[in-house]
């Protein structure tokens, strides 16, 4: 037994242990939707998922800065970094007092668009929007630095705060779940800052960037913002327009039907935050780039194909011991929600890939099928189905111009292998 442990030990590297973080991270955070969706009930879970949506959305934007932070410190020496990571550090902090004065100050006419049960639980979460920009500029260091240990920690520590602190309040207090759920998520914010290096942060004005590390720097940022958003139209807008056109009950069924579907997209996510160090190295070295994203692709089609069988198979299993006998009536959308949110899994890893090469156009042609979705569904949302079928589209056809740009691309290298 002493043996095979030790044996696990000198196998298991750090990469492995932030894979098994970042299930335990996903479990979590999926553990929190579904205790949210079992306390309480279709309407009031569809004013809690307007919150949790609106997270994912500030964790796309924050997610810039992690990228950027993450990329550069692979490419800038230590001297240069620091200068470089000091600075990003301000910006993320002024980009989240803007954004969240911005919720503060429109919260009453989020209320109405939305139709929530108070504009209060928009004050709060806008209150605490600096801090999770603070927070991703630090994980950036960590991901690009390969510390994968530190970024599994601050991951948990985000995690289970929130997990713990939200249903501690909801069990205390009786008062609006929705404000008590943005309270939670707030503190979460401060428990995501573990660890931090407070040495890294200066407000004295430094730039040690010529001229053309300047210009790769801003390029980067903004295609990668630019990407960012097309992330945030592709995997939120469904969610803020069915609340915004279907009564709340409806609103909260579709969003328990997104929690499970996108279970694929979340386990993704662990992929690529190994995908883009990874990829920004061997270019650096000179070496193939293509395997490590087919090794990827094979990793998440197979996911995802395991999880769609599972959702065919077994929808009123999955709805029921997951949400309950409230939600059961989502049951025939279960596999197809399944089925677009891997097919833009894949499509995913193939715009990470070219956006770690500096290649943007899959970038843009993912902005322009998270419009084309964003229109279909404004158009066509007659019923639940009907939003569910415009978005398999919208993806299938994402997938299939993402494979003819890898394969144009690669044409020759394919041919050889």
């Amino acid at each position: 037994m002493i043996a095979i442990a030790r044996k696990l030990k000198s196998n298991l590297t750090t990469a492995h242990i932030f894979m098994l973080s970042g299930i335990l991270v996903n479990g979590g955070n999926y553990v929190y939707n579904l205790l949210l969706g079992r306390f309480l009930g279709p309407e009031k879970f569809a004013d809690a998922a307007v919150l949790v949506t609106f997270l994912l959305v500030l964790s796309f934007v924050a997610m810039t800065f992690q990228l950027v932070t993450a990329k550069f410190s692979v490419l800038f020496e230590a001297r240069i970094f620091n200068a470089f990571a000091s600075n990003m550090y301000k910006k993320s902090v002024i980009t989240g007092l803007f954004l969240g004065f911005l919720i503060v100050l429109f919260s009453t006419e989020l209320q109405v668009f939305f139709k929530t049960s108070s504009s209060n639980m928009f004050v709060v979460f806008g209150l605490g929007i600096p801090l999770y920009f603070i927070m991703s500029v630090n994980r950036g260091i960590f991901q690009g630095k390969q510390q994968l240990i530190a970024l599994s920690v601050t991951y948990q520590a985000e995690m289970l705060s929130r997990l713990g602190i939200t249903l501690a309040l909801l069990y205390v207090l009786q008062i609006d779940p929705a404000l008590l759920v943005s309270f939670g998520i707030i503190a979460s914010f401060f428990c995501g800052l573990i660890p931090f290096k407070f040495r890294n942060i200066s407000f004295q004005p430094v730039n040690v960037l010529n001229k053309t590390q300047s210009k790769l720097v801003r390029n980067f940022f903004i295609i990668t913002a630019f990407y960012e958003l097309t992330q945030i139209i592709i995997n939120n807008s469904d969610i803020l327009l069915v609340k915004h056109y279907f009564e709340s009950y409806d609103a909260g069924l579709y969003a328990s039907l997104a929690l499970i579907g996108r279970v694929v997209y979340f386990v993704a996510w662990m992929f690529v935050m190994l995908l883009l160090p990874t990829v920004v190295k061997l270019q650096k070295e000179g070496k193939d780039t293509v395997p490590i994203l087919l090794k990827y692709v094979s990793y998440i089609g197979g996911i995802a194909a395991t999880i769609i069988l599972g959702c065919v198979l077994f929808p009123e299993q999955i709805i029921h011991v997951l949400f309950g006998e409230k939600y059961l009536s989502i049951t025939p959308l279960l596999w197809k929600y399944a089925l677009a949110t891997g097919i833009f899994a894949i499509s995913n890893i193939f715009a990470y890939y070219y956006l770690s090469l500096d290649k943007y156009i899959p970038v843009v042609l993912s902005g322009i099928f998270g419009m084309l979705q964003v229109v279909l569904v404004i158009f066509f949302h007659e019923s639940l189905a009907q939003v569910v079928h415009v978005q398999i589209i919208a993806m299938v056809l994402l997938l299939l111009v993402q494979l003819g740009f890898f394969f144009f691309e690669n044409k020759n290298g394919l041919l050889r292998f």
